[in-house]
């Protein structure tokens, strides 16, 4: 069942002060620069990560340029489209001075980290992984790649270079995380002889709401369904008259029996700190023409500002290339000392 929050996604503040001091954790998200973000991750992660900044948090986003061929036969355009996730980050108030925005094709060392990690866990619990499967149900490729099965052990080297905290997922992410926190545990004990190489990250659980497409399921670049951020508002008006919704006049909301209705009144609500049921209630029997004009004129208001900011950065596209360097060189050292420590306790090698 669909629901909108009605106050702001819990912070790592929150959490930290439940196990301990309330000191601001060190915190890695990041995306696959497959295309432009759209309202599904902006709803979903993008306002939270400025949030955890906005609180003191040390933000790291890692852009997963190589995660991008597990599931495709090439990367297209990974340079673009990772200039493009800085653009958005920028444009949702992510600040560059503080937060280290970097591309894993540069960070050497997290490949490194990798093969050390790989041996730590089975071939069998990389295929009973249900993310993983889930993945592979939906893969675009005609034969599952190597990279597939161990994609969470990439994923765990992106995450435990810089001995993160907590790390923000969705729920079905968390099979990816848990390996993550075994490969740490398992590096410990193998190597650690009873120190703590590697903290054994935290989940963190957003509230955010499961934003639907145009079509009535998850939004999602690779089925066609989203609305970008960087859409202008004619062509955002355009996708949102093209949704799905049904023949009943009477709007009601009911996520179970009318998706593409309730995918519509959800992301209304979202961008009017609303509940669904109350719009649902306004607009009563005048349809989903009424609908689709009621959401085109919420998304474009609460996307105003954030495009003009857009608009503004992209006309400098060398500030973006320089953010992306000097986020590089940063993740580089810490990513380095990682290995070098790595190295030591395993002997060496």
């Amino acid at each position: 069942m669909q629901t909108v929050p009605t106050a702001p996604a819990p912070t790592a503040t929150a959490t930290a002060a439940q196990d301990g001091p309330a000191v601001a954790p060190r915190i890695l998200t990041g995306d696959r620069p497959t295309g432009p973000l759209h309202l599904g991750h902006y709803f979903g992660t993008l306002r939270n990560r400025v949030r955890l900044q906005a609180d003191g948090h040390e933000l790291l986003l890692v852009i997963a340029d190589y995660q991008v061929i597990t599931d495709r036969d090439v990367a297209d355009r990974p340079a673009e489209h990772a200039e493009n996730l800085v653009l958005d980050y920028l444009a949702a108030g992510v600040d560059p001075e503080r937060a280290v925005i970097f591309t894993h094709s540069a960070v050497p060392a997290l490949n490194q980290l990798m093969l050390p990690f790989l041996s730590l866990v089975t071939v069998a619990e990389l295929g009973r992984n249900p993310t993983v499967k889930d993945e592979i149900a939906h893969s675009r490729q005609s034969a599952v790649s190597g990279l597939m099965f161990t994609y969470p052990v990439h994923q765990a080297a992106d995450i435990l270079f810089c001995k993160p905290d907590l790390v923000p997922v969705g729920q079905d992410q968390l099979p990816h995380l848990e390996t993550t926190r075994t490969i740490a545990r398992r590096f410990n004990d193998r190597y650690g002889r009873g120190t703590t190489v590697f903290p054994e990250p935290k989940a963190l659980l957003s509230d955010a709401p499961l934003v639907l497409g145009t079509d009535g399921t998850k939004m999602s670049k690779s089925r066609g369904n989203a609305i970008p951020l960087g859409a202008d508002e004619d062509r955002t008006a355009k996708l949102i008259r093209a949704a799905v919704t049904d023949t009943d006049r009477h709007i009601t909301y009911d996520p179970d029996a009318r998706p593409g209705v309730a995918a519509l009144l959800t992301l209304t609500a979202l961008c009017q700190g609303r509940r669904p049921e109350q719009i649902a209630e306004e607009i009563g029997s005048a349809g989903a023409a009424r609908l689709k004009q009621v959401t085109t004129e919420a998304v474009n208001e609460h996307l105003r500002p954030l495009r003009a900011r857009r608009a503004e950065l992209a006309a400098d596209r060398e500030q973006l290339r320089r953010i992306l360097r000097t986020g590089n060189e940063r993740a580089n050292a810490i990513a380095d000392t990682t290995l070098a420590e790595v190295r030591s306790v395993m002997g060496g090698i």
